[in-house]
């Protein structure tokens, strides 16, 4: 075995390694500790890509070499490799554009621990990606859960009691269905491992057994990460966990979190229940009518609210609808889709908190349309961002959300005439949605005010900052004009996924 084999197990213990070695440091140390983890982790990330990309091949890696049952194992192909190359490139991005904003919004005694939460955050989210064991990865969805709620409650508010006590109470819910569907899982398989599984599950269908508990699996796999994930009508705790926090917090949230459950249910589909069985049993056919829901509700619950966070938290309801939408056509070209706009959704609804942060900022704290009236003056780089950011989830072409949007309509062409129609129906409305709402906020940042209203009414972002969100700008146009090497990296490490 390789060095750089080695790379996906240090990138996770380097995270865990990281929070631990944090607890006693200062906040100062906290934060450093916590740059240099994600920036290693990235560099080893990309190293990853590489070695897999020239092999075209997965592999597996033991924990302490130790086959099952006693050891444990990850595996790795193009597919994992460029997801944790995504995240942690998104991590770091939107920990240096609302670096400042922690600083001013956290008291000194919370900031340490707010770099500890994202390190495990990290390390979860790393977990889900690679892991190759069904409970190992429960252990680390929650570990996803706990991290997420201490980031949500961190600023210790009222109201972000509230979401964190919402987002608990909806997330413990989906670990539980998911939780016993392993235990149904490992009952009739007596397997853990997501591989053997998958062959024990296969002989199950060819001998005609087990029916009926396979399909509670796959509704209860289905279900759990689906609330988890905030799929429409399990979304109402999305708002509030995404509005109260920090820009930092709401940013990851938004763009890393849901993703790692998405990523966790396709790798369970196809690696363990097999995704020409699921889309037999029909559950696929649920998750395109909730997708096209949660993409139609999203965008009219966004448009109604006059709050420009809440607005996008809203938004992000009707993109994980695109999500769910894609893996319900029940073709590869849907799932490459999705997975796709995994990436794609990430870089954009990062650099639209990291900005309307900084439009907040300088318009007295406060985020309600009326407030942010020529914003985009007052702070020049967060007008840019947002609208770079807006325009990129309307689908501009020469921008990420343009070829999300242009994978989906494509990916309809393969799947049944009765999904093609409605999907490219559900897209044209979504669309329009889309455009009133970001439009709308658009032309309100740049109204037309008084010269006096024109000047800053707060803080102006620091140089990390604003290296953060042109990093978050640069991502969303090269997504949008060299989004070929990234679409042949999807098809092809979901070609070997299985």
């Amino acid at each position: 075995m390789t060095l750089v084999q080695n790379f996906p197990f240090f990138c996770i213990i380097l995270s865990m390694f990281s929070a631990i070695i944090s607890f006693p440091m200062n906040h100062r140390w906290a934060m450093r500790v916590h740059l240099v983890m994600v920036t290693v982790v990235l560099a080893l990330s990309l190293c990853v890509l590489n070695y897999t990309a020239s092999t075209g091949e997965s592999y597996t890696f033991m924990m302490g070499h130790f086959p099952a049952p006693w050891g444990n194992e990850i595996r790795i192909g193009v597919l994992e490799a460029l997801m944790a190359v995504f995240f942690s490139l998104i991590m770091l991005l939107s920990v240096l554009g609302g670096l400042a904003h922690i600083g001013r919004e956290l008291k000194n005694s919370r900031k340490n621990l707010f770099f500890i939460l994202l390190d495990l955050l990290m390390s979860s989210l790393l977990a889900l990606i690679y892991t190759n064991d069904l409970f190992t990865a429960y252990v680390f969805i929650e570990i996803n859960t706990i991290s997420a709620c201490g980031l949500i409650m961190i600023k210790k508010e009222g109201r972000t009691y509230v979401s964190a006590l919402r987002y608990m109470v909806m997330s413990l819910v989906g670990s539980s269905l998911f939780l016993i569907a392993l235990t149904l899982l490992y009952t009739i398989t007596g397997q853990l491992l997501m591989s053997p599984a998958k062959e024990a599950l296969a002989e199950l269908v060819a001998a005609g057994e087990y029916e009926v508990p396979m399909l509670v699996i796959i509704a209860l796999v289905t279900v759990g990460l689906g609330i988890k994930s905030g799929l429409y009508p399990f979304h109402t705790w999305i708002p509030d966990a995404y509005g109260y926090t920090t820009p930092s917090a709401s940013a990851i949230l938004s763009s890393l979190v849901s993703k790692g459950y998405l990523f966790l249910l396709i790798k369970i589909f196809y690696r363990v229940l097999d995704f020409e069985f699921v889309v037999s049993s029909q559950v696929v056919n649920l998750l395109f009518m909730l997708g096209i829901l949660g993409m139609i509700m999203g965008s009219w619950l966004a448009i109604k609210t006059q709050n420009i966070r809440r607005m996008a938290a809203f938004s992000s309801v009707a993109q994980i609808g695109y999500i769910y939408m894609g893996i319900g056509l029940g073709t590869t070209a849907g799932v490459v889709a999705a997975l796709f706009h995994i990436i794609s959704h990430g870089a954009m609804k990062s650099l639209l908190f990291i900005s309307i942060s900084g439009l907040s900022e300088v318009s007295d704290d406060k985020s309600d349309f009326e407030s942010l009236k020529g914003a985009g003056f007052r702070n020049k780089l967060a007008g840019v961002a947002y609208t770079v950011g807006a325009m990129s989830m309307i689908g501009m072409p020469l921008l990420t959300g343009f070829i999300s949007k242009y994978m989906f309509a494509s990916a309809a062409t393969t799947a049944l005439q009765g999904k093609m129609v409605i999907a490219w129906i559900a897209l044209a409305i979504s669309t329009i949605l889309n455009t009133v709402y970001f439009m709308g906020s658009v032309l309100t940042i740049y109204h037309s005010v008084p010269a006096e209203q024109r000047k800053p009414h707060g803080m102006m972002p620091s140089r990390v900052e604003s290296v953060g969100t042109v990093g978050l700008i640069a991502l969303n146009v090269g997504l949008g004009i060299a989004a070929t090497p990234v679409i042949q990296a999807i098809q092809t490490g979901l070609a070997i996924f299985g």
